[in-house]
């Protein structure tokens, strides 16, 4: 029998109904999608490796005997199930801490075993937690894959067995099944890809290390082709949609260059240029603006905002907490004073004021509206929307950033993060937009002197704070949480300040500033803040963005080992925002973790936001740098935009090379193309990068 890759699951040999609702929890419910869901890694039975010779974080085979195992417990570790191996030369300890009756009944004593996985250390003991094994011995003798030197893992459910979906996979290849190719010739003889049915047959069952890397190749390559290609469509679609031609008339934005106090640095010009450049075209501006934190976006903002009201056009802000966007009224207030442009803020729930202000927006009489997601409700109405900004937009859904684009029928659009992003990333969620990059800091923006410490430290550091508060600056202290927690051992905002009121800056002006106050509670404290009315600010990470005190030259973060990379980048962005030397004092907790480790050096390491963000992206993963399910990274299957950035870089010449010779995927040569295209990327690709 030859399988249709739509066949059920269910009808495959070694299947049936049992196994194939377990299959159905992976997303399996065809012979296309097990054969599509690739092995995650492999066991490998040539290794010569020791246990003597291993290092932490190695990915390693080992053949060694069973020693022990059983489950251990105490009182300050969490109960497990521990299997001890050795190869003569060393021990090494295997832990699980989820298991099965089956598991248990696997082992025996002096049994000799393949184990794989990554080396940790575990309580001090050199360990691989939840690792695959594979038996050496006669049970296994006779039957395929025993002769077979890589044997495939598979990211599971509980009740599927590697041993099952092996035995699966191998019943389908016997049977046979049709495929067809989806990447035209010429790109698989140029690129060296194999065909995709020889392909998928070497993805899972291997028999050399290049059947492994050669097939991944391919489905690596495939998997960002066509997301780059559904990028390059989206990209000429945008450099051919007609927008707005505005005129450059030199009256509000003459006013504003005339008043600045501060000479726009060579990187803001350049990029000022790109965005007006645009804005005078006949055609839609979509442009992604990133710079480091205080490099001026807000006034290269401001200037495309005031090129599209003196053409007659509104604007708007779309940022995504009410701090950020209240921070953005002020700042932009302050920059427009004796300028005859009028802004409005609009924020969520209901306040006095709100109807007027809407009121006003339908009718044309505010120039510039800052908001929140408010801003794409339905009741809110523009008369004639020109350019819309959208801050941190990563932090907002697809759907939400598209509704306030709709708010008009072309409107100039800006993405702006000060965020720093990497470029593969850049590459894959913002493809289709054009790229201004600020990437240099005013010269008055100091380097910030950036040290990590232990708890038993922070005496000293509170007798440094007392010292520079004398001599006039002002303090953030940052904790990661609001209040104390009966499951945490974290320090929290309220206690912090409390301890803190009383003790060490017991003759200090300190102020609480967390999320759950009210508006106008966090208004007045900010405004408080930035009037030197305050000494010390304790707060929890509601500060990240939005407040600009060029007095505050320290940022003191509690538990800075539990902080992303990026979060404390934003963090240390709080200060150094003037010309005095700033500091940044990072205090670790306990043992700290490799990856903290890493994180804290970092930091001390480099102010640059680049860098910064690069490691950022390498330690976290993509999906999990923005925070966000909402940020519209794409979810591959097999393809890693850290590890693969040069099969990216290659996907996306070769993707826009096509677009740009075959717009609608008309030639022959892309019939194949085409076809997969309709079928998984059309739709899409009208909600992408909006």
């Amino acid at each position: 029998m030859t399988f249709n890759l739509q066949n059920n699951i269910q009808y495959v040999k070694g299947v049936g109904p049992k196994r194939a609702k377990l299959l159905h929890h992976l997303g399996i419910n065809t012979v296309r999608d097990i054969l599509f869901y690739f092995p995650r890694d492999y066991i490998s039975k040539i290794t010569n490796k020791r246990i003597v010779d291993l290092k932490i974080n190695d990915i390693a085979s080992i053949k060694a005997k069973i020693v022990s195992f059983g489950y251990v417990s105490h009182k300050y570790m969490r109960t497990r199930f521990q299997l001890i191996i050795s190869d003569g030369s060393g021990y090494l300890t295997c832990i699980w801490f989820k298991t099965t009756p089956w598991l248990e009944k696997q082992f025996e004593i002096g049994k000799e075993v393949i184990i794989q996985g990554r080396l940790k250390y575990y309580y001090n003991t050199l360990s691989i937690l939840h690792p695959d094994f594979e038996f050496v011995g006669s049970k296994a003798k006779g039957s395929f894959w025993a002769g077979q030197n890589y044997l495939p893992v598979y990211p599971l459910t509980e009740g599927l067995t590697n041993k099952i979906f092996r035995k699966i996979i191998l019943n389908i290849f016997k049977s046979g099944f049709n495929v067809l190719e989806t990447l035209p010739e010429y790109i698989l003889k140029n690129q060296n890809l194999m065909p995709i049915k020889y392909a998928l047959r070497k993805i899972h069952i291997p028999n050399i290390q290049d059947d492994i890397s050669l097939s991944r190749k391919r489905f690596i390559f495939e998997e960002l082709f066509y997301l780059q290609l559904m990028l390059a469509r989206r990209k000429t679609h945008w450099s051919k949609a007609a927008g707005i031609s505005m005129q450059i008339r030199k009256t509000y934005t003459t006013q504003l260059k005339n008043k600045l106090p501060f000479n726009l640095t060579s990187a803001q010009k350049r990029v000022l240029n790109e965005i007006v450049k645009d804005m005078k075209s006949p055609y839609q501006m979509n442009r992604l603006l990133q710079g480091d934190v205080g490099s001026g976006k807000t006034i290269i903002v401001l200037f495309a905002m005031l090129l599209a009201i003196e053409n007659g056009f509104q604007a708007a802000i779309m940022a995504p907490t009410e701090i950020l966007a209240t921070q953005h009224y002020f700042a932009i207030k302050e920059f427009l004073k004796g300028i005859d442009v009028k802004i409005g803020l609009l924020l969520g729930g209901n306040y006095k004021g709100k109807k007027k202000l809407k009121n006003d927006i339908l009718e044309g009489e505010i120039d510039i509206v800052i908001g929140t997601h408010s801003l794409i409700q339905k009741d809110v109405v523009f008369r004639k929307l020109g350019i819309v900004i959208v801050d941190e937009q990563h932090r907002f859904g697809v759907i939400q950033r598209l509704s306030l684009s709709q708010k008009a029928q072309v409107p100039d659009k800006i993405v702006m993060s000060a965020t720093p992003i990497p470029r593969s990333l850049a590459l894959t969620v913002y493809g289709d937009l054009d790229i201004s990059i600020i990437d240099e800091l005013p010269p008055n923006r100091k380097e910030i002197y950036t040290s990590w410490i232990s708890r038993e430290k922070k005496p000293q550091v509170y007798d440094f704070i007392n010292k520079e508060v004398l001599k006039g600056r002002q303090v953030y202290i940052v904790c990661p949480l609001i209040e104390e927690s009966e499951k945490s051992y974290l320090h929290d905002a309220t206690n912090t300040y409390e301890k803190l009121k009383t003790g060490a800056f017991n003759n200090l002006r300190l102020a609480l500033l967390h999320g759950r106050m009210s508006n106008q509670e966090k208004d007045e404290i900010m405004h408080d803040f930035k009037n030197g009315k305050i000494d010390v600010l304790v707060s929890t990470t509601v500060i990240e963005v939005g407040i600009d005190v060029p007095n505050a030259t320290i940022m003191m973060i509690e538990h800075a080992e539990r902080f992303g990379l990026s979060q404390l980048h934003q963090l240390r962005g709080r200060v150094g925002r003037g010309a005095i030397k700033s500091y940044c004092i990072l205090v670790a907790y306990g043992s700290i973790s490799e990856e903290a480790f890493l994180r804290l050096n970092t930091m001390k390491e480099t102010n640059d936001g680049f860098k910064i963000s690069e490691i950022d992206l390498e330690i976290r993963g993509p999906g999990e740098f923005f925070g966000t399910e909402q940020s519209g990274i794409p979810r591959f299957r097999i393809a890693n935009i850290v590890r693969d950035r040069q099969v990216l870089e290659t996907a996306r010449k070769i993707a826009f090379n096509v677009i740009s010779e075959d717009y609608d995927l008309e030639f022959e040569k892309h019939k194949s193309v085409k076809e997969k295209y309709n079928i998984g990327f059309f739709k899409k690709e009208k909600l992408f990068s909006f």
